[in-house]
């Protein structure tokens, strides 16, 4: 493969592997890496490289560190990779404006890891591509920053959590809204007992439109097979999808087309469920179905427009996600319910407080449990407040001081990939939060929370749960001393 552009020859300070079984071999080599990185302080500028800076990846990645760079940061952007000419050209024009640097131009990802000694690189392609140019970054030494969803697959997701657990780099998933100071907030409250046993979240994202989903990106004449290198796009070679025409609505459009994304699961539903994964602490879920149709957008779209997701993890706790994208008006709320009460948020990313709704005190026999709003601070930009927070973390050299570190990404992934998978094939997934298995055959879920109220036990708690058995109790009726089977004709109660 060849640049569009060979810039001066210099030295790679980490080497290109190209193949993602070198992941594990250069785990080591990674990690060094990193402290090298640290121990160097703020004198050595971090070199960024962008993949496929699209719509998202050039208004919120490129923007946002030309902004970042302007304020002070000590980034140096300095590289392109992007199939689409014209695209690659109008990123690379305004990184010179704004940064004053000229970046390297590439049509492969490829080359200009192997040409522009990079620290670190922003991934903006569509999903189908994730899991590959993250691995391959990784291997290479790279702190990473991966737009959503983080792969388009759980398997490719477990891949990458893995790959990055190994490296010791740094790796950010762009759901913007874990910048958000509330979800950490919420967790603390949660483990505290504040809703007592916690049993479930539900969230939504809602849309409409007159044109139909992901139709308001404009094709252009200009994109063609002339200045679009289409076999690049699809990953065809690499297996990442299956051959086919040039076609303008699968480039531009491909949110809506099944071998390139999962529509509202991946672009809309993950950014919610990430965020009440954060909140609750939960991870990997024991147990996903997903529903849905496609019910009125008939536009040669492959994805839903009405769809449902249930979750249940191990934990005893459900998560629901649901929506439509041919309505908004008419959401439903975004919460988490406790046995003694409720916290319900703001739809969005801009709010300044969560309600705490508290249940009657017949049932909570807290008296002085009164509903009331919790204060929280508000970020006006969270795409902002999210790359400074991964360019925090790739300058201290700490993983997980990522917001959306790669083991909440996966999690995010497990429940909204397999939802849609769950639409597709009919079937019911069930995932060993151990050894990452997945599987159609029942564990026996059902039987296993059965046995548990046979056997009076505790219930089980969110990660982190210090709250000992408050809000996790039932009270006895002095009645139910009446209660039980008569063994050989014999009053239970008279025994």
């Amino acid at each position: 493969m060849t640049a569009e552009k060979q810039p001066e020859n210099q030295s790679n300070r980490r080497g290109f592997i190209t193949q993602s079984a070198g992941v594990a071999a250069a785990a080591s080599v990674g990690l060094s890496a990193t402290r090298a990185s640290a121990a160097a302080g703020s004198n050595e500028r971090m070199r960024i490289g962008f993949i496929g800076p699209g719509g998202r990846g050039y208004g919120a990645h490129v923007k946002t560190l030309c902004k970042l760079h302007e304020e002070g940061r000590n980034i140096e952007l300095v590289g392109v990779a992007e199939v689409y000419k014209t695209q690659r050209d109008k990123v690379a024009d305004h990184i010179k404006k704004a940064t004053g640097t000229d970046p390297g131009r590439y049509v492969d990802y490829r080359d200009m890891i192997e040409k522009e000694n990079l620290d670190a690189v922003c991934i903006g392609t569509p999903d189908h591509w994730h899991h590959k140019q993250t691995v391959d970054s990784i291997a290479a030494g790279l702190n990473v920053y991966c737009e959503k969803p983080m792969t388009k697959t759980v398997e490719e997701a477990f891949s990458v959590e893995k790959a990055w657990r190994e490296s010791g780099k740094v790796m950010q998933v762009g759901v913007q809204s874990t910048s958000l100071p509330v979800w950490n907030e919420v967790n603390a409250l949660l483990k505290d007992g504040k809703l007592g046993k916690v049993l479930g979240f539900q969230t939504e994202y809602f849309r409409n439109s007159d044109m139909g989903q992901w139709r308001y990106y404009k094709l252009e004449a200009d994109m063609s097979p002339k200045t679009i290198d289409w076999e690049r796009w699809l990953g065809s070679n690499e297996g990442l999808a299956p051959e086919m025409p040039f076609d303008r609505e699968k480039y531009k459009q491909w949110r809506r087309f099944w071998p390139f994304g999962s529509g509202m699961f991946t672009d809309l539903f993950v950014h919610r469920t990430t965020s009440m994964l954060k909140a609750t602490g939960l991870r990997i879920p024991g147990r996903v179905v997903g529903a849905g149709g496609l019910y009125m957008e008939y536009d040669g779209r492959d994805v839903p427009d009405v769809a449902t997701v249930v979750a249940d993890f191990n934990e005893g706790v459900q998560g629901l996600v649901t929506a439509t994208m041919c309505n908004q008006e008419s959401r439903i709320d975004q919460l988490i319910r406790g046995h003694f009460g409720t916290f319900r948020f703001g739809n969005g990313e801009e709010f300044d407080g969560f309600d705490f709704v508290a249940e009657r005190p017949q049932v909570t026999h807290e008296r002085d449990y009164k509903d009331e709003r919790i204060a929280t601070e508000k970020v006006g930009n969270t795409t902002y407040a999210h790359f400074a927070n991964w360019l925090d973390a790739c300058e201290a050299g700490e993983p997980m001081m990522c917001n959306n570190p790669p083991d909440l990404g996966a999690a995010a992934i497990a429940v909204v990939n397999l939802g849609a998978e769950s639409y597709r094939q009919g079937k019911v997934f069930f995932v060993d939060p151990e050894t990452r298995e997945i599987s159609t055959t029942d564990p026996g879920w059902a039987k296993k929370w059965e046995q548990l109220s046979e056997a009076r036990a505790n219930p089980k708690h969110i990660p982190g749960w210090n709250a000992g058995d408050f809000g996790s109790k039932l009270v006895e009726p002095e009645y139910m001393n009446l209660g039980g089977p008569w063994i050989d004709g014999k009053d239970p109660a008279k025994s």
